[in-house]
C-alpha cells in the first residue's frame, strides 16, 4: 500500500486569502515547492483535500475553482513539484443553494476527502499524515487515522494559541511546511507505524 501526505491548500500550501476566488489571487508559501519535491522523492503521495465552502455560497464555480487548481498545479510545476490528487468539499451545512446546503462526511472535520483518496490510490491511512493551519484539519487527519501536524503559517498560530496547554503538548506543530516536511522525513513516529 502507498503512503501520502494529505495537504490542506489555503494556508499550509499557498497564502490565505478570504475566499480564493480567482486563479490570480494564488501565491504559493516559501519553501512550498521544494518540500514537496522532498516528499515526493521519497515516495510519498501528494494529496490536496480543502474546504471550499465558497462554490455553496456562490463565491466561486466549479469551474473557476478547477483553473485555481489548474494553476496550482503550473506553479508547483514550473518549481519540478506536483500534486497526485486534490479533492474539495463544495458543501456548507447553513448556506447555499440545497444540493450543496448540507452536512456531509466530506467537510473538514469529517474525514471523507482523506478517506476517498486513500480508496482511489491504495493508500495506508496508519503511515500517512495530514498537515494543515487549523484544528479541523488535524481532527480530520485524526479521524481518518493518520498523524497530523498543525504548520504555524495561514491560521496556524491562532489555532494554537486557542488550544489548551495541554493539547499543546501533545500536538506536532511546526513554523512552517518546510518543518513539517522534516518532521515526516525524520520519522518521528516510527514505533507506532512498524
Amino acid at each position: 500500500m502507498n503512503r501520502a501526505v494529505f495537504l490542506d491548500r489555503d494556508g499550509t500550501l499557498n497564502r490565505e486569502v478570504d475566499f480564493l476566488t480567482d486563479p490570480a489571487q494564488l501565491e504559493l508559501l516559501p519553501g512550498v515547492a521544494d518540500g514537496l519535491s522532498r516528499l515526493a522523492r521519497d515516495q510519498w503521495l501528494l494529496c490536496v483535500v480543502t474546504n471550499q465552502s465558497g462554490v455553496a455560497r456562490g463565491l466561486v464555480s466549479e469551474t473557476s475553482l478547477a483553473e485555481i487548481h489548474d494553476h496550482l498545479r503550473e506553479l508547483l510545476a514550473h518549481e519540478g513539484a506536483h500534486l497526485d490528487w486534490i479533492g474539495h468539499c463544495p458543501h456548507h451545512p447553513d448556506h447555499g443553494p440545497a444540493d450543496l446546503r448540507r452536512v456531509c462526511d466530506c467537510r473538514k472535520p469529517e474525514p471523507g476527502l482523506i478517506q476517498r483518496a486513500a480508496a482511489e490510490l491504495n493508500i495506508d491511512l496508519a503511515r500517512s499524515w495530514m498537515v494543515g493551519d487549523s484544528a479541523r484539519d488535524l481532527e480530520a487527519g485524526r479521524a481518518a487515522g493518520c498523524h497530523s501536524i498543525l504548520v504555524g503559517t495561514g491560521n496556524g498560530t491562532r489555532t494554537l494559541e486557542a488550544m489548551e496547554t495541554n493539547e499543546q503538548e501533545s500536538l506536532l506543530a511546526t513554523p512552517d511546511f518546510k518543518g513539517a516536511v522534516d518532521l515526516i522525513l525524520k520519522d518521528p513516529i516510527q514505533p507506532e507505524r512498524a
